[in-house]
Formats: structure tokens, C-alpha cells, sequence
């Protein structure tokens, strides 16, 4: 279950459910994995769970290459702009890291972000930049990954 909080000094707030039991230990077990075997574990987490976003930022993490993690970034920035609408958000308000829920979504924003700068998507970059600060104003948190 999501919640949208109106707050009486300013938007409303979106928070994104958090990822199911199984899905934090399927990505917890891939952490404790290196190089190819940790992107194959993270895929295979990705496979079973296609709407876990925060599957899709750690295989943009994992990503083999720039373009590779861009694809799998981008692919969790959708997803997370879905399960946002879907969880009451409409367009505008805050979607904080501060919810564990809502890291999934944050990360493949700002993975998106950066390899839109590595690819010379410059344009991309600045709107995910924006739209990050837009989300949450303390953007970037001091333990973002």
C-alpha cells in the first residue's frame, strides 16, 4: 500500500510501497556477489520481479557498459513513473529518499541522469537533475549508494 500525504505547507507527498521481503533478500544475496555474477543475480531478480525498481537501478548499476546501464536506468525511471501514478502521485509534489520505498525510483533518476551526461544527452541530464532537486529539495542524500 502507497500513500499520498497532503502536507499544509506545501505539495503533496508520494510514497512507493516498499519492495516485497523476498525481492530485498533476492538483492541482498546479489550484493554479496562481484562482476558478472552479481549483474547475472540482479537480472535474474529483475526476470522474477519486472516491476521492482529497485532491481532495475541495480542492474543499471551493474551495467556492463554506459549504454547498458542507461537502458536498464531508464527502464526503472518508466517503471517508477507508473508505480508513482499509480500510487496517487500526479505529476508534482515530493517523492523523498527519505522513504525506503522511493529509493528504487531516485536511483534509476539519477543513474539515468549520469549516463545521459556520459552519452552526451546533455539536455536529458539537466531535466533529470531538475527533476531530481523537484522530487526531493535535500537532493542528493548523504547515503545514496
Amino acid at each position: 500500500m502507497s500513500e499520498v500525504t497532503l502536507t499544509p505547507s506545501g505539495p503533496p507527498e508520494t510514497v512507493i510501497a516498499d519492495e516485497p521481503p523476498d525481492v530485498q533478500a533476492a538483492l541482498a544475496a546479489a550484493d554479496a556477489l562481484d562482476g558478472d555474477a552479481r549483474r547475472e543475480a540482479v537480472a535474474a531478480v529483475v526476470v522474477g520481479a519486472p516491476r521492482s525498481l529497485e532491481a532495475w537501478a541495480r542492474l543499471g548499476d551493474a551495467g556492463r557498459d554506459v549504454v547498458e546501464a542507461y537502458a536498464a536506468y531508464r527502464v526503472g525511471y518508466h517503471r517508477g513513473l507508473d508505480t508513482l501514478r499509480a500510487s496517487g502521485w500526479r505529476g508534482s509534489g515530493y517523492v523523498r529518499w527519505e522513504h525506503p520505498g522511493n529509493r528504487g525510483f531516485l536511483r534509476a533518476l539519477a543513474g539515468l541522469q549520469r549516463t545521459a551526461a556520459a552519452i552526451h544527452e546533455d539536455d536529458e541530464a539537466e531535466r533529470c537533475a531538475q527533476f531530481l532537486r523537484q522530487l526531493d529539495p535535500a537532493w542528493p542524500p548523504r547515503d545514496i549508494p
